[in-house]
């Protein structure tokens, strides 16, 4: 029992070290609206300007082996966009450090390679202390292991600003269970 409480008690001081800028309570009084980004241009995207709308929040890299998933982002977002799905790209280079370029480098990548035309943000640092605050927000309203571990990490958000649900990296932006999760939150 002693281990246990143990283990409980290193849990909860980690959790706490990890993300000292949020309470559980922080948490739960928010919602996706309260975040804003800032483009690959420069300009503010306030996560507020997509009220109703389903959003799929996903941190990217230009030089990963998951990078051939903008091509299904992009799918997606053609697909369902004028039924009320949001994309948007958060470049980061947390993990390999797999996105080394400028904001100019990455959207002309993004362009040119994929032909993205869904909202990328400017690059963002999504873990650890100096995580932007929605990353910081989704961990904790989400709880421990559903934070980014690499790139493309994917966040469902619905038309109320209430994160739905998260995918790793290895589940393809197509496949079912995301398509499913969009389908079933996007405006009537």
């Amino acid at each position: 029992m002693r281990v246990v409480n143990r283990l409980f008690m290193y849990g909860v001081i980690a959790m706490t070290l990890l993300h000292p800028n949020m309470s559980s309570a922080d948490a739960t009084d928010k919602s996706a609206y309260d975040f804003t980004f800032e483009t690959l241009d420069g300009k503010p995207l306030p996560l507020s300007d997509f009220k109703g709308k389903v959003l799929l929040i996903v941190n990217t890299a230009s030089k990963c082996g998951f990078t051939p998933q903008f091509k299904a982002l992009q799918g997606l977002y053609d697909k369902y966009k004028d039924k009320g799905l949001v994309i948007i790209g958060v470049p980061s280079n947390d993990f390999g450090e797999q996105e080394p370029g400028s904001g100019e480098e990455i959207k002309k990548f993004c362009e040119l390679n994929y032909g993205v035309t869904f909202p990328m943000t400017s690059k963002q640092e999504v873990t650890g202390d100096n995580a932007h605050p929605f990353y910081k927000w989704a961990y904790d309203v989400l709880g421990f292991g559903t934070g980014p571990k690499w790139n493309f990490h994917k966040y469902v958000v619905d038309g109320n600003g209430h994160l739905l649900d998260y995918f790793n990296s290895t589940t393809e932006p197509d496949s079912d269970k995301v398509i499913r999760l969009i389908e079933k939150n996007l405006p009537k």
